[in-house]
C-alpha cells in the first residue's frame, strides 16, 4: 500500500505505508494584540507556528513548553487545544516519512525575550516574529491554511 505524502516543498509523492513513522507533535498559536507570533520553515519559506515533535516519554504539554522555548526563547501557558489534525508528509532532506498527528494549541506568553535570528539553534525553524493577522493569506502556511486561517480571523 502506498500513502500519499506532501512533502516539504509542497509537492507530493506515494511512498509505502512501511516508510512511515508515526511522529506526534505539539504547536503553540501564540497571539498578542492583533498579531501571532510564527516561525519561517528554512526548507520552503512558509510560516510556521513554533512547537515540534512529542519525545518519547514527554508529556505533551511539557514538549511544547520545550519547543516554544528553544525557537522563540519564550516561556508559555498552555489554554487550550484548537484543533488536532493527521499529516502525512516526506521531508526530502533526511529521505524521512511521517505519519504526525499535530495538536494545537492556543497559548499565553509567560515570561521570556523573543529570541534574534542568530539565537535559534533549529534545524527547520527559523526567524521567529510577529506578523499582524490580517496581513496573512493561505499561501504562506507550510500547512492547515484553511484551520490556520479560521482561527486567527476570528
Amino acid at each position: 500500500m502506498k500513502v500519499r505524502c506532501k512533502t516539504i516543498e509542497g509537492k507530493y509523492t506515494l511512498l509505502p505505508k512501511e516508510k512511515l513513522v508515526f511522529r506526534p507533535s505539539v504547536y503553540a498559536l501564540i497571539r498578542n494584540k492583533g498579531k501571532v507570533l510564527l516561525m519561517r520553515n528554512k526548507s520552503s519559506g512558509k510560516l510556521w507556528p513554533p512547537g515540534g515533535g512529542v519525545e518519547i516519554g514527554e508529556p505533551m504539554h511539557e514538549s511544547l513548553k520545550r519547543e516554544v522555548l528553544e525557537e522563540t526563547g519564550l516561556r508559555i501557558e498552555i489554554d487550550k487545544l484548537l484543533f488536532a489534525k493527521e499529516n502525512f508528509f516526506y521531508y526530502s532532506p533526511f529521505d524521512e516519512a511521517y505519519y504526525a498527528f499535530a495538536m494545537i494549541f492556543d497559548c499565553n506568553i509567560k515570561s521570556g525575550k523573543l529570541l534574534n535570528d542568530k539565537q535559534v539553534n533549529d534545524y527547520e525553524s527559523e526567524k521567529p516574529r510577529w506578523i499582524d493577522i490580517k496581513s496573512l493569506k493561505s499561501s504562506d502556511f507550510q500547512d492547515f491554511q484553511k484551520e490556520f486561517l479560521s482561527i486567527l480571523k476570528r
